[in-house]
């Protein structure tokens, strides 16, 4: 910071305003005064998992031809409601019911979610699709497109107008890392948030200092047994076991 905006700062006491961070992060305050990052994902992503949808919702229809053009005309006229639905009702049904995601966007990681972070609706997710109309046009989806480079959370106008955002999801950690420790089976049965919790410290620990630990395993002497360092040992003992690795 220059001498002179340091000795303005000095004299007025307020903070110097951060820079704009160059990211795609959508930052939501819970009413809990937690605060949730979104990363929002970008057009690339977003077109890959829709190329994908487009080659499912394809390969319905094929197979609904072939299956109702053996009904003749009454099969033309349920083909005609079936590509309706395949084409509309797919991706509202799927977001809604689906925990925001279709085939492609499970495909690619992806999640719709509204925009305070809260799993997707009914009538966001019809309003996003349907806004769709929109977003194709003058053709390609290019109002789509120019929307998500124009919106720093890479929203289309469906998005803006049903206030949602298509996120990133993080991968689901399938085999915690715990430090090694021989598995010791508890004492006493445990109930599924303890179990959880012992889990939990297992994987969140090593990242806490010792003393931190300490008192952390200090809350479990009745179930352990030891307190300091063998405290700690023994809850990654426990939380091995609980694991499975026996």
């Amino acid at each position: 910071m220059p001498p002179q905006a340091v000795a303005a700062h000095e004299r007025t006491g307020t903070a110097a305003a951060p820079a704009a961070m160059l990211d795609t992060y959508r930052e939501v305050l819970t009413p809990e005064g937690v605060a949730l990052h979104l990363p929002a994902a970008g057009p690339v992503p977003r077109a890959l998992a829709w190329l994908i949808d487009l080659f499912v919702r394809v390969a319905v229809l094929l197979a609904l031809s072939m299956l109702l053009g053996l009904l003749g005309g009454l099969g033309q006229g349920l083909y005609l409601v079936g590509l309706f639905l395949v084409f509309w009702a797919y991706p509202i049904v799927l977001e809604a019911a689906w925990n925001g995601q279709t085939p492609g966007k499970r495909a690619l990681g992806l999640r719709v979610v509204a925009g305070d972070g809260a799993p997707v609706g009914w009538l966001p997710a019809v309003v996003r699709n349907l806004m769709r109309s929109v977003d194709m046009l003058p053709f390609g989806y290019a109002t789509g497109l120019a929307s998500c480079l124009y919106d720093r959370h890479g929203r289309r106008l469906g998005d803006l107008v049903a206030d949602t955002v298509v996120v990133h999801v993080a991968p689901r950690r399938i085999d915690p890392v715990l430090p090694p420790a021989t598995p010791q089976a508890p004492a006493q049965v445990l109930l599924p948030d303890e179990q959880a919790a012992i889990v939990a410290f297992g994987e969140r620990a090593p990242r806490l200092s010792a003393g931190r630990q300490a008192e952390l395993a200090a809350l479990l002497f009745p179930l352990t047994g030891s307190a300091g360092s063998e405290g700690v040992r023994r809850l990654y003992g426990l939380a091995n076991w609980l694991l499975g690795r026996r």
